[in-house]
This record gives C-alpha cells, sequence and structure tokens, in this order.
C-alpha cells in the first residue's frame, strides 16, 4: 500500500498520466506506433474472452476483424454514411457471422477447434481477394474511406486518432472488466478450468463458449471499423493469418485471462519492435527466444491474472466453528 492506495493502482495511476501526456511529447510517427498499439489492445482484449477466459482455441480472429473492416468500408464508399455511425453495424455483422460459422463447430476441444479456426480465417481472406458478390474490391481491396467525424470535427491527424482509439481502450478495459467480474465471466472461467466439471454444476457450456465467440468477434469487428477510418484503405492482405497470429501471441506473453497482461502483451509485441527497427532482420530470430523463454520459465505470462477472492460467509463459518 502506499499511504492507503494499493500499489497496483498507483502504478496504473502513474501510466495512464504518461500515456495522456504522450501527445506532448512524442512526434507524429510515435504517435502512430502507440494507435496500432491501442487497436491491437482492443482486439487482443476481444480474442482474451474466447482464449483467456473460454480456454477455447482461435488462430482465426482476424476473419472477424476483417468482417468489422469490410462491412464499415462498403457502406461508407456505396451510401456515404458517416463511419463512426457504422460502428454497431460492423459489430452486429461480425457476431451474426461468428454466431453462424461457430455454431456447428462448438463442441470442438483443443487443437482440433484451433484449426478449424484457422481455416475459417483463410476462407474469408480468399472470399474477400475473389471479390466476393462484387463488392470487396478483390485483392486491391477497397478506396476512398471517410475520415470520421466527431462532434462537428475531423479527424485526420495521429494526434487526434490517438485521442478516439485510446477512449475506446478505456471504455473497452471497463466493459470487459465488469464482464469479468460478473456471473457470465464467472462461467466463462469455469469452462476454462474443468469443462466437464462446469456441465456437471449446471453450466450450459454450449451457450456460453457460443456467447463468448460472438461478443469477442463482435468487438474485433468494431475494432475492424475504426482501422479502415484510420487507413482510409484496406485489403485482405491486411486480415491474414498472421495478424490473427499477433493476437494469439501478445496474449500468451502478456498473459492469458489478465486484462494488464493483454495491454503488456501489446506494448511488446507491437510497439517494442518499433524501437529495433535497424536490427528488422534480427528481430523474429529475438522474438522466436523470448517466446521459447516465455513457455519454458513464465508459462501463465509476464502478468498472469490475479486469483480470484471470494467473501467469506461468517455465518456459515460460525455455523461450522461455533
Amino acid at each position: 500500500m502506499i499511504g492507503r492506495i494499493p500499489k497496483r493502482f498507483f502504478v496504473y495511476g502513474v501510466l495512464t498520466a504518461l500515456l495522456v501526456s504522450a501527445p506532448l511529447h512524442l512526434n507524429n510517427y510515435w504517435l502512430d506506433v502507440l494507435n496500432n498499439v491501442g487497436l491491437y489492445v482492443i482486439l487482443g482484449l476481444s480474442l482474451n474472452l474466447i482464449v483467456g477466459h473460454s480456454g477455447l482455441f482461435n488462430l482465426g480472429h482476424a476473419a472477424f476483424y476483417a468482417m468489422g473492416a469490410y462491412t464499415a468500408a462498403i457502406l461508407n464508399t456505396l451510401f456515404h454514411i458517416p463511419i463512426l455511425m457504422l460502428i454497431p453495424a460492423s459489430a452486429l455483422t461480425a457476431g451474426i457471422f461468428a454466431l453462424i460459422i461457430v455454431r456447428p463447430i462448438i463442441h470442438l476441444r483443443g487443437d482440433y477447434l484451433c484449426i478449424v479456426t484457422i481455416g475459417v480465417g483463410e476462407i474469408v481472406r480468399i472470399a474477400l481477394i475473389n471479390d466476393i458478390f462484387g463488392i470487396t474490391g478483390g485483392a486491391n481491396g477497397i478506396f476512398g474511406i471517410s475520415r470520421p467525424i466527431l462532434f462537428g470535427m475531423k479527424i485526420s491527424k495521429p494526434d487526434e486518432f490517438f485521442w478516439l482509439i485510446w477512449i475506446f481502450v478505456a471504455i473497452t478495459v471497463f466493459l470487459f472488466y465488469r464482464l469479468e467480474q460478473s456471473r457470465f465471466g464467472r462461467a466463462l472461467n469455469y469452462l476454462r478450468e474443468d469443462e466437464v466439471a462446469a456441465e456437471g454444476s449446471g453450466i450450459n457450456t454450449a451457450y456460453y463458449k457460443l456467447a463468448a465467440f460472438v461478443l469477442g468477434a463482435a468487438w474485433a469487428g468494431m475494432a475492424g471499423t475504426i482501422y479502415a477510418a484510420k487507413m482510409m484503405t484496406i485489403a485482405p492482405e491486411s486480415f491474414n493469418f498472421w495478424e490473427s497470429v499477433l493476437m494469439f501471441t501478445l496474449i500468451i506473453m502478456g498473459g492469458s485471462g489478465s486484462i494488464p497482461g493483454v495491454i503488456l502483451g501489446a506494448f511488446l509485441i507491437i510497439g517494442l519492435p518499433e524501437l529495433f527497427r535497424e536490427f528488422k532482420d534480427a528481430r523474429m530470430l529475438v522474438f522466436g527466444i523470448a517466446m521459447v523463454a516465455m513457455m519454458i520459465f513464465r508459462t501463465g505470462g509476464i502478468l498472469p491474472p490475479r486469483p480470484r477472492k471470494y467473501p467469506i460467509d461468517h455465518a456459515q463459518e460460525g455455523s461450522v466453528n461455533p
């Protein structure tokens, strides 16, 4: 404790202050790096709901990211709907797509589910390359996506996107923390620890697994809208298998099931390599060594989730030990 303030809250407060002051000290390049980190924090938290809290292997999360981005891009370029107004539509599209795709395979476990999700991600990417329904632009993608407008101000500079993205990150962290503490979050943790025991306790495992997939996919779809608005152009190669691997890796490295761990993982996987850009030929070697070391010495990640604390029922305790 520092005074009456828990140490972790003090650390979070200092880090938040440093982040908020970043636009005052960083140039546009490093602000853009922070914006990319923020996007991957959102994506990582959406995937963490599936992988970290539910214990379901998903290496095709980029497919849901793509569904959101392409939904926003198509509706914006064809019907000129403001891009930020399309966030709910992107979430709905990605969520419905997840519901349709995942419902027949939700009974699969472990490696089998992982392999199927890889296939789903590749199917979506190839469908986009082949210009499905003639509206995805094929391999060239979609151009001319409009900039977001908020309170009458067009958002176009890195410092303006910084506030948009990181406010969305803060909202995501708050909502996912509340979800983690809810009955729904506890049910997902039961699934992760022991699915058979959870089902024996009366938890509808199929329902909760499907709900986790749909919610995670919907949140990734919203992140896709922000990405489309930021880049003003999207292409299938922006949502390849490597993107899913990055999302999965930052969760494993930071701490599966841990919100602070996911945030730290995004900084390490997305932000840190930019500091060593001049050593780009050796970056993947260092990355591989770091992942092997993590699996050997820190299997729970750098910041694993804190153990849950349950209140003691003093009345019941008194009845047992009068």
